[in-house]
């Protein structure tokens, strides 16, 4: 069996990486807008040659930027738009409407007492657990959680980097949780690893909420229309999108895997000079698109979106944040979320803020009342078909 050193010399990463990394920093706005246009073309020429449609899987600011671009520069119009459109603020849920973007609704039950019925956020939670910090760290806290004879060498590479045969005998790879994360999280393992780490007892960590939500129901709909993606994800959005798009380039069709990133290598000054430059409706939520005095382009309300009550990256922002900001535009909701999502075995109900809580996140009432600025739309509540 070949390591992952192996595999990633016989695949060219390293030149790889080096080609996407000098058309990410080399090329002009312009360069990049055409290199985009290059990218969509050869994607959608090879998907009919191929037999498949092709769609936009819509969600932010970002891939409507990408919808119409496809539609409008380059007169795509028989591109589908689709979207689950619930799980979005409402401003972006009307802007969806207004592209006649077709509506997806969350994976359903294949067993129990729910079978046939859409899962719920608050299912998600209960059942799987929160997704928080980010997806990648979530899905090595849930391995953590959910041993197995399958999943050991990972979880033994997550505690202290050390890889086996497939990770080529690292002694301090990245699979390592961060010192500060392993002694809150790592607490499952102390038996196994001789260690006294911490973990939490009344709440659980998961990266699932995505794949029931959003992923399941845009890759069963592909599967049914026999349909390939374009995706608005750009390497400069960090984590493990960044290391894909390096590695697979901007169009990837794999054995698995098939999808177009015509973003890919934008930064976000120059996706949302494309979004002026196309007059592409910005959601409420965002507010509008400035300029400042030394011409850096930004959003004057939240800058980056996602499901609405996902706790991704909730940790690296300042107050007040997104749990803030549902306190000000909706009360009970906030309190819903925070208080009562979820309940222990005895009942006593719990939400988001013994999570935070527990990662050291502030997110009681502000001092001064007047910090919230900004007012944002959440539409927590998934509707689901009649």
């Amino acid at each position: 069996m070949k390591n992952v050193f192996e595999k990633m010399q016989e695949e060219n990463a390293e030149q790889k990486k080096a080609f996407f990394l000098q058309k990410f920093h080399g090329l002009s706005y312009k360069g990049k807008v055409a290199h985009a246009r290059a990218v969509a073309r050869e994607f959608r020429d090879e998907a009919y040659e191929k037999g498949y449609n092709v769609h936009v899987s819509v969600g932010g600011l970002d891939s409507i930027t990408l919808a119409y671009f496809l539609r409008e520069d380059l007169g795509f119009h028989d591109v589908d738009l689709i979207s689950c459109s619930g799980l979005e603020d409402r401003s972006i849920q009307y802007v969806h409407k207004l592209m006649g973007v077709t509506r997806l609704y969350p994976a359903r039950h294949t067993c129990g007492p729910n079978k046939g019925k859409c899962w719920t956020k608050q299912e998600i939670l209960q059942e799987f657990g929160f997704p928080v910090l980010s997806k990648e760290i979530a899905g090595k806290i849930s391995l953590l959680e959910n041993p197995s004879e399958s999943n050991k060498t990972v979880r033994h590479a997550i505690i202290t980097g050390e890889t086996g045969e497939y990770g080529g005998f690292q002694k301090n790879s990245r699979m390592k949780l961060s010192n500060r994360w392993l002694k809150i999280f790592g607490g499952y393992e102390n038996e196994n690893e001789g260690t006294h780490y911490g973990k939490p007892e009344n709440f659980l960590v998961s990266d699932k909420c995505c794949y029931y939500l959003k992923e399941k129901p845009c890759d069963d709909w592909a599967k049914e229309h026999h349909s390939v993606p374009y995706l608005g994800l750009m390497a400069s959005e960090g984590g493990r999108r960044a290391k894909s798009l390096m590695m697979h380039g901007c169009n990837y069709w794999g054995e698995s895997t098939i999808r177009s990133c015509p973003f890919a290598i934008f930064k976000r000054q120059e996706l949302l000079q494309l979004a002026l430059d196309l007059n592409v409706p910005v959601p409420e939520i965002y507010g509008t698109i400035e300029r400042k005095p030394d011409g850096t382009l930004y959003t004057t309300k939240t800058q980056r979106t996602g499901c609405s009550m996902c706790g991704f990256g909730i940790h690296l922002e300042k107050r007040p944040h997104r749990f803030d900001q549902l306190r000000e535009s909706n009360p009970k909701q906030w309190d819903y979320w925070m208080n009562k999502c979820c309940k222990d075995p005895d009942g006593t109900p719990y939400g988001w803020g013994r999570v935070l809580d527990y990662i050291g996140v502030e997110w009681g009432e502000l001092i001064n009342a007047g910090q919230i600025s900004g007012q944002m739309s959440i539409y927590d509540f998934i509707e689901k078909p009649e």
